[in-house]
């Protein structure tokens, strides 16, 4: 499901405009996005957290030439879904 297609989805169940509704959501992903670039974890109640990471600083192989390179510690973004989110989808989704 993309962006556009959510927007369509709210903007039939509230009666409001697609223009409107995307530019909500743009400013919530902005939002997000900025509270993350800040070092701040974002939790939604009922749906789950966007949580900032951090990885530790690792040796990784550079297969093409055979060499060993240092990936630096950093920081990366990581999105838990809550135990109710969890629990609809193993309710919902068929097992493969």
């Amino acid at each position: 499901m993309t962006k556009a297609e959510i927007a369509a989805v709210i903007a039939g169940e509230t009666g409001l405009e697609k223009m409107e509704i995307q530019s909500v959501l743009d400013c919530f992903m902005k939002e997000v996005k900025k509270s993350m670039s800040n070092g701040n974890n974002v939790y939604l109640r009922g749906f789950g957290s966007f949580v900032v990471k951090r990885r530790a600083e690792k040796t990784g192989r550079n297969i093409s030439k055979n060499t060993a390179i240092v990936i630096p510690a950093h920081n990366v973004p990581f999105f838990k879904p809550s135990k109710s989110f969890v629990n609809a989808i193993r309710e919902s989704v068929p097992a493969v």
